[in-house]
Order: C-alpha cells, then structure tokens, then sequence
C-alpha cells in the first residue's frame, strides 16, 4: 500500500506560539484564574510581532484556554484544553447530577486517604486545616476559598491515585464552581469547619468509612447553603 507523504512545510511562528504558550498554561506558568501579562509585555518578552502574538491568542481563546474580556484583559480559563470542555460540561449539567459526581469523587479520594496516606500528607492536611481557620476567623472569603481548594486537592493527592488526581485536577474548578463556594454564615461556617476536623482526624486514625462519610457530609453542606442562598 502506498504511503502518504507528510507535509514538508515547518510550522508558522504563530503555530509555534500556540504550542509554546499550550505549554506554559499546562505548567502552571499562568495558573487557572489569572490575568496574563499585556499584549505590549509579551510582545517584548517573546520578540513576535502583534499579528503573530494576535494569531496565537485567539487560538487559544478558541481551545477554550484562555478568556478575553474586554476591557480587562486576557485571562486563563483552563490549564488544558480537556479541563475546558469538563468545566463546559459540568457548567451545563443539572445541580445534582454534579453533586453525585463530586460525592462520587470526594468520598472515594477521601476513603482511599485513609488508607493511603503518609506521614507527611496528614501534616500537609493539619497545616491547611489551621490555615483554613485562620482565614475563616479572619472573615476572608477569597483566602479561605484558596486554601478549602488546597485542602481537597491534598486529600486527592493523599489517596496515591495518579489518575485521579489527573481527573480531579480537570474538573475540580468546574465543580467546584457549579455548585457555589463557602458557606459564611456562622453557623454553617462553624459545622464546615467541624467536618474537615472530622475529616482529617478519620485520615490520621486511617478510619477509610469515617473519612468517606465526612468527605460526603462536606459536599452536602456545600450543596445545602448554596440551595438555601438561591
């Protein structure tokens, strides 16, 4: 059978930027959420002309990486371009299917934690645990929101499973999200503060059961407060 010949032609310097700047956002160079630098900087800093910057970005804004919002800027959307069809899919679903899809997720990692973790990842777990409070006693929604997303993503990593941790990395934003963020009214503040104690203390005694149950308790809390703030 005859083979087909490939092309010849190298790649164009604005197809070259797509895979370079690809590259970067998937490294955490941009991470998810920030404003990247102004089209006069990355002209500077990479020695391309405006169309050829101009070309790339659009590219990515068409992969669903990056995010152009006038008046504001460029901003990264998603690390890859999986994790921007998972945060379209998981935008659109129904509420409780992704809840069921996040207790599916949580529980597991949480259980698998348990059993799995090391010495250093229940200290990793106690340390955001504290930082968590902090942030909540110092009434910063936005600090306390980052280290919630640390805290859950340490308990992921805790449960040795490479790929899920690759999943989770995917679509931990888009439900995350999707469902709403903290609750801040004290006395559901005080009962999240309480099931990620409970959470952790079932990790260091490697209770897998105990550990699945407050991971679920966690996202029905989230769940609840978000219904009830609607």
């Amino acid at each position: 059978m005859k083979r087909i010949n490939a092309p010849r032609r190298s790649a164009s310097l604005a197809a070259q930027l797509v895979d370079s700047l690809r590259a970067h956002i998937a490294a955490g160079g941009w991470p998810v959420g920030t404003r990247i630098p102004s089209e006069q900087a990355l002209m500077e800093e990479l020695g391309v002309g405006r169309s050829t910057l101009r070309e790339a970005i659009g590219a990515l804004v068409h992969l669903g990486l990056l995010e152009a919002r006038i008046g504001d800027g460029t901003y990264v959307r998603a690390s890859s371009e999986l994790q921007s069809v998972m945060v379209r899919r998981a935008s659109a679903a129904g509420r409780d299917d992704v809840l069921e899809l996040r207790t599916v997720l949580e529980e597991f990692a949480s259980k698998a934690a348990a059993l799995r973790r090391s010495d250093d990842q229940l200290a990793q777990l106690r340390e955001l645990l504290a930082d968590a409070d902090a942030a909540c006693e110092s009434e910063d929604p936005t600090a306390a929101r980052d280290v919630d997303a640390l805290f859950h993503r340490a308990v992921v990593r805790a449960s040795g499973n490479d790929l899920l941790m690759e999943v989770y990395d995917y679509l931990g934003t888009a439900l995350t999200a999707t469902q709403g963020g903290l609750p801040w009214d004290a006395t559901a503040a005080h009962e999240h503060a309480g099931l990620h104690r409970r959470l952790v203390e079932a990790i260091e005694v490697r209770d897998g059961d105990g550990a699945r149950a407050a991971a679920a308790a966690i996202v029905r809390l989230t769940h609840d407060t978000d219904e009830a703030g609607s």
